[in-house]
């Protein structure tokens, strides 16, 4: 699909605007404000609640960015977008029928995420339930849940030996995925032809079997070196990708192909599902 198209979805039959932008979509407020208040003029609407928003002390205002959209005209002009969470919270502030729906998701939304932290089996279980539904196989969603406890466990470890940003993590994931595949993540992605999907949705069985072996073999490097700080931690996570790297390059010589494709699950899910209607 081209960009173009791509700059449109389509909700209740009406077209909401929307950009990528920091690696994410941002929507145009009054668009999202045409098709759930019951306004007729959704840019006055906009403009009555940013002024009530912004006595009550809400951030809401602050947090939407002017990005340039295109208008009827086909010109592109300076447009109020918020990205999903600033969206749902705006939402929020809209009292129309309309709206309904949106608050009691977000309310349901919300409940749920107690629960699971009371009770953290919770959100494994719905979380096997939430791929099932996308059409991943059993076997595939094993892999993924199993990756997920691996990939804890060694970011649990970098805590431990001093490391807290995320920019760190990454930059040691990165480590390891260059080592394992050639590749860093965020070039991993655009070879699949992915945006702001997560990778490792969309990676196969075996490309999954080498993300937890280059990260698992890391975390015991890390220990058995007793490697401390950013430096030493990262001369384990090269090691840990190189002992991915060269089985997999072993193992691809064995099978006769690479491990790594450019293949991603956008549409296999959809296929499956249909497979599984089909059988019924």
């Amino acid at each position: 699909m081209a960009d173009e198209d791509k700059s449109l979805v389509v909700f209740q039959g009406k077209q909401i605007r929307r950009t990528w932008h920091n690696k994410e979509w941002w929507f145009s407020v009054v668009d999202i404000i045409g098709v759930l208040s019951e306004s007729t003029d959704a840019r006055n609407y906009w403009k009555v609640l940013k002024h009530r928003l912004g006595n009550e002390g809400s951030e809401v205002v602050t947090k939407c960015n002017q990005l340039k959209l295109p208008a009827s005209d086909g010109k592109y002009y300076e447009t109020d977008c918020a990205n999903t969470e600033t969206a749902f919270r705006i939402i929020q502030s809209i009292p129309s029928p309309k709206a309904e729906p949106f608050k009691r998701w977000l309310a349901k939304v919300g409940y749920e995420r107690v629960q699971e932290i009371e009770n953290p089996e919770l959100a494994q279980k719905r979380m096997k339930e939430l791929y099932k539904a996308k059409g991943y196989s059993d076997d595939w969603i094993e892999k993924r849940v199993r990756g997920i406890a691996i990939r804890d466990e060694l970011t649990d470890e970098w805590k431990k030996r001093g490391l807290e940003t995320e920019r760190e993590y990454a930059i040691l994931t990165a480590e390891i995925s260059k080592a394992t595949f050639g590749m860093t993540p965020g070039e991993y992605q655009r070879f699949k032809g992915l945006k702001k999907e997560n990778l490792r949705d969309h990676m196969n069985d075996l490309e999954l079997i080498f993300t937890m072996l280059g990260e698992r073999v890391t975390t015991e490097i890390t220990r058995n070196k007793d490697a401390q700080e950013f430096d030493e931690c990262s001369d384990a996570a090269k090691e840990g990708g190189d002992v991915a790297g060269n089985a997999r390059k072993d193992a691809e010589k064995r099978i006769g192909k690479p491990i790594i494709t450019s293949k991603n699950y956008l549409e296999e899910p959809e296929k499956n599902k249909r497979k599984q209607l089909e059988k019924r």
